[in-house]
């Protein structure tokens, strides 16, 4: 029987059972994604940039005071934003990324909860995972990814940062468009993709972080949001500054890490994820 030299597999693939095969492709490959997804999508994004854009327009000042219904109404706002989100990744996601979504939940969770609250570092570094996961399969699985996370994370541990969920899908979205683009071809590319990806990070962050929890959440964001209102900065400015900045040196950190752990992976894993090639000059398949 003779072998297509064009179709990547080789000699293995024409000895494999055809059904096999397309099995295993299938748990690799994205989902055919029904039409309805990208209207979940869209929806969810206006949700979340309409909250955003309330909050940053009215401020209002019984934010944060207490669980009232503004507080609650915002909360509401990003939460069903980020649903609605997750609702239209989840089909457009390969099977086999579900396997290491909890790996990078876990990995989010126990470094944010170190860096990002318990020590005087004004960084996250709460978002490896959803990045690694964002590089090797794509914009939706890392946005998923970053919903999740933050989702597991706040009704376990620390429910604040349910307010930055939409952040945290940006992020994880972010990855995929940057490595779809070839950033992770190269180190500074994905450092420069990362110190990008961090201004609308850090400004999706900013009114939440000032009008519902009064500045920066962690010891380290905390003591920069006061340092800078001590310089004369009112709390919306002095938040914002300080969100900016220390996404644009944590996600630009955060891109330089997975971009050692895509180069780390081994040849064969890369291949199961189809979305890595744009990250990796293509090769034939004698040096796979």
């Amino acid at each position: 029987m003779s072998t297509d030299p064009t179709s990547g597999q080789g000699s293995a693939a024409a000895a494999a059972d055809p059904g096999e095969t397309q099995h295993t492709e299938s748990l690799y490959r994205p989902l055919p994604a029904p039409a309805w997804t990208l209207a979940a999508i869209a929806a969810g994004s206006l949700v979340i940039l309409g909250t955003y854009l309330w909050v940053l327009t009215s401020q209002p000042a019984t934010l944060g005071q207490d669980l009232g219904h503004t507080t609650l109404g915002v909360m509401l706002g990003y939460l069903t934003g980020a649903a609605l989100i997750a609702a239209g990744t989840l089909p457009r996601i390969p099977r086999s990324v579900y396997a290491l979504m909890p790996v990078a939940i876990a990995l989010n969770i126990v470094v944010g909860q170190v860096v990002g609250t318990l020590t005087p570092i004004p960084l996250y570094l709460d978002s490896l995972g959803t990045v690694v996961i964002g590089v090797i399969a794509g914009p939706a699985a890392g946005a998923l990814t970053g919903i999740l996370s933050n989702v597991i994370w706040g009704v376990t541990i620390n429910p604040t940062v349910i307010a930055f969920t939409a952040g945290a899908a940006f992020i994880g979205a972010a990855a995929g468009w940057a490595a779809r683009s070839g950033a992770f071809r190269a180190l500074w590319w994905a450092v420069l993709a990362g110190a990008v990806a961090g201004v609308p990070a850090g400004a999706l962050g900013a009114p939440v972080a000032a009008y519902l929890f009064g500045g920066g959440l962690g010891v380290g964001t905390g003591g920069a949001v006061a340092t800078l209102q001590a310089a004369g900065l009112e709390m919306l400015h002095a938040t914002f500054a300080q969100s900016v900045v220390s996404d644009i040196a944590d996600k630009a950190i955060i891109f330089a890490l997975a971009f050692a752990v895509l180069w780390a992976l081994p040849r064969r894993m890369r291949g199961r994820f189809p979305f890595t090639a744009h990250s990796f000059r293509r090769t034939s398949p004698r040096t796979r």
